[in-house]
């Protein structure tokens, strides 16, 4: 399991490239992101995925929103 102080950076920065990926504000990005099955995926440590870069997780959030997954 990962660091939660660290975590809770990286969970900043993704919200942060989601919410300018997809035009929402900064308490619209964050409020699809805790709901998100992504979110739940990192914080359970499923497949590392915490180990994956901002930019990549970011990614998958935007389709996540965009109902690609």
């Amino acid at each position: 399991m990962a660091n939660p102080i660290l975590l809770q950076k990286k969970y900043a920065r993704i919200i942060e490239l989601f919410a300018k990926k997809e035009e929402l504000s900064l308490d619209e990005a964050l409020n699809f992101f805790y709901r998100s099955a992504t979110y739940r995926l990192i914080s359970e440590g499923v497949s590392d995925l915490h180990c994956m870069s901002d930019a990549y997780l970011a990614e998958e959030l935007a389709m996540e929103y965009e109902g690609k997954c």
